[in-house]
């Protein structure tokens, strides 16, 4: 939780060279209600008296009532290089340095600052217990959460609020991992609610005219990052503790053909399966997984792919990605009303638009099951996605109450043509990972085990199981290098992007996959792609697949 604090002392001049500043010694301002109340209070910023207006996104200098001078700054640069020449130039102009000499401010208060969207004269008359009502601010400030988002490769922003905590959180998903961001970190409570109820003013297609902390909400939104237009998914849950929003960003520029299912981690035997089942027509070709696990790329990089003379059309909720060549169109779906009518008058459409293929965003509930049946029932070419944990639960998901496909309908031959499921895991740096096979004194120094065993052990049962050698085996390296650390998150050093692995059936030859989805993990993890323990981790663990093999090999032995 940020505090607002200083440190007693007196002004001073510092002469000859400037020791590292202890960043122990920075104060800190948390809000504005803050800002407001420090003591000397704030005058202005000095960015272009010291030319350093490049800087405004990450620190200021900025007078002081008793014209000192002091330096506003974000977290990550508070003891900067960048900083200490500030300072040089400071005090070589003449001026006083405040005490402390340096301030952290969270990201969105600095900008405010620099923007002057917050003044002398407005914190002069701020309540001081609340945040200024200006919702050019407030959207401002937003506008820097999901500009963070953007620039650090997240996928989603999660905003949880504690409506009986002074703070709340700010989180993003980002590779995959929840990871909270130091510079928004203690996000008051009421500015976090205000700044909702002003992104909520631009939502299209949501349910409430007004956010209502109280109930379910679902809309989208759209921006601009780096004058490139972004489309904000926004889905809300009315939980005990408060209000929890999960922003999804997807960028409108970004065309499917930017990603190949080769690129994306899929194994060549794997690719030629898909390819082969791609020649053949009718049938639906339905992605699974868990949330995140990179369906909607998979199957839009699969469309990409398609030949120009094939004429296709997408029903999504919304749009995720541009698709050259495919007529794509946004399903405005309400939380509060049935949605049979939308999908009624747009499949009424599509029936007179002579198409080949239909990409059926995804299959979630009534609603889509019976897009989904009277589709293939026509005779189309049908792409989807569902959530479900393997290939072979493809079925059983599609068939059950939620969705209440029928399963006499998906036994019929030729009703589902291919089934793929797919899970994201995080790829080691290839400029820092660890070779296992030198790590095992290092690794047991500072782990006893993995889950109770040593190392030494749990790497032979690794080899017993798959017959391989594990001379190419590599893990992550905590502490990361340049290559793997450029986002600042501690999480994530020592990974460099993430990679498919996939399991996949085709109903027509067998309905089992010829190699599951943990096992083309391995097979990842062998070859140094992935780090063995993050194959435990999606799946199970290696003692339990050994437990499966021999619980496997009884079972079939007492039905012989």
């Amino acid at each position: 939780m940020f505090a607002f604090w200083r440190r007693a002392g007196k002004d001073r001049f510092v002469e000859g060279p400037l020791g590292r500043f202890d960043v122990s010694n920075a104060g800190t301002i948390a809000s504005i209600e803050q800002l407001a109340a420090m003591r000397p209070g704030y005058v202005r910023t000095l960015g272009a008296a010291f030319s350093v207006e490049s800087l405004a996104d990450r620190l200021v200098p900025v007078q002081l009532e008793d014209q000192t001078v002091a330096i506003f700054s974000q977290a990550a640069y508070v003891g900067s290089d960048q900083a200490d020449e500030l300072v040089r130039r400071i005090l070589s102009a003449g001026h006083k340095l405040a005490t402390p000499e340096r301030y952290v401010l969270a990201r969105s208060l600095l900008l405010a600052l620099v923007r002057g969207q917050v003044t002398a004269e407005s914190l002069g008359g701020l309540p001081r217990h609340s945040l200024a009502s200006s919702r050019p601010a407030l959207a401002a400030a937003f506008q820097d959460l999901v500009e963070w988002g953007v620039r650090h490769g997240a996928s989603d922003i999660h905003l949880n609020v504690h409506l009986a905590e002074p703070n709340s959180e700010v989180n993003y998903t980002i590779s995959g991992r929840y990871v909270a961001p130091e510079c928004f970190r203690g996000m008051p409570t009421s500015t976090l609610l205000d700044m909702l109820s002003v992104a909520w003013m631009d939502i299209r297609g949501g349910n409430g005219s007004v956010f209502d902390p109280m109930r379910e909400q679902q809309g989208s939104l759209t921006l601009h990052v780096d004058d490139k237009p972004l489309l904000l998914r926004w889905s809300s849950m009315a939980a005990d503790v408060g209000p929890s929003v999960c922003l999804r960003l997807l960028s409108r520029s970004m065309r499917a053909c930017s990603s190949d299912l080769d690129s994306l981690g899929y194994m060549h035997d794997q690719l030629a399966q898909i390819r082969r089942a791609m020649i053949s027509e009718s049938g639906a070709v339905i992605f699974s997984g868990t949330v995140g696990s990179g369906k909607s790329t998979s199957l839009a990089a699969l469309l990409s792919g398609l030949p120009s003379h094939r004429k296709v059309i997408t029903l999504e909720d919304p749009v995720e990605y541009l698709i050259p060549g495919a007529i794509q169109n946004t399903l405005v779906r309400n939380l509060d009303t049935c949605s049979h009518d939308v999908f009624a008058a747009k499949l009424r459409s599509l029936r007179r638009s002579a198409m080949s293929d239909v990409l059926l965003g995804e299959i979630r509930d009534i609603e889509t099951g019976r897009a989904f049946m009277d589709l293939v029932g026509s005779g189309v070419n049908v792409y989807s996605t569902v959530h479900a944990p393997s290939a072979a639960m493809i079925p059983v998901r599609l068939s059950s109450g939620f969705i209440a496909v029928p399963a006499d309908f998906l036994a019929t031959p030729g009703v589902l043509r291919l089934l793929v499921f797919q899970v994201l895991l995080p790829r080691l740096c290839d400029e820092c990972a660890l070779p296992v096979l030198g790590s095992e004194a290092r690794l047991v120094a500072g782990d006893e085990g993995v889950r109770g065993v040593t190392w030494q052990v749990w790497l032979e049962l690794v080899r017993q199981l798959y017959g391989r050698s594990l001379c190419k085996v590599r893990i992550r390296n905590p502490e990361g290098c340049q290559a793997c650390r450029q986002n600042g998150l501690s999480d994530l050093y020592g990974y460099s992007g993430r990679t498919v692995a996939a399991e996949i059936i085709e109903p027509a030859l067998s309905w089992s996959p010829q190699r599951s989805a943990m096992e083309s993990a391995v097979l990842k993890a062998l070859d140094g792609q992935v780090d063995l323990r993050d194959v435990e981790s999606r799946f199970h663990a290696f003692e339990t697949e050994k437990m499966m093999r021999v619980a496997r090999k009884r079972a079939a032995g007492g039905a012989s």
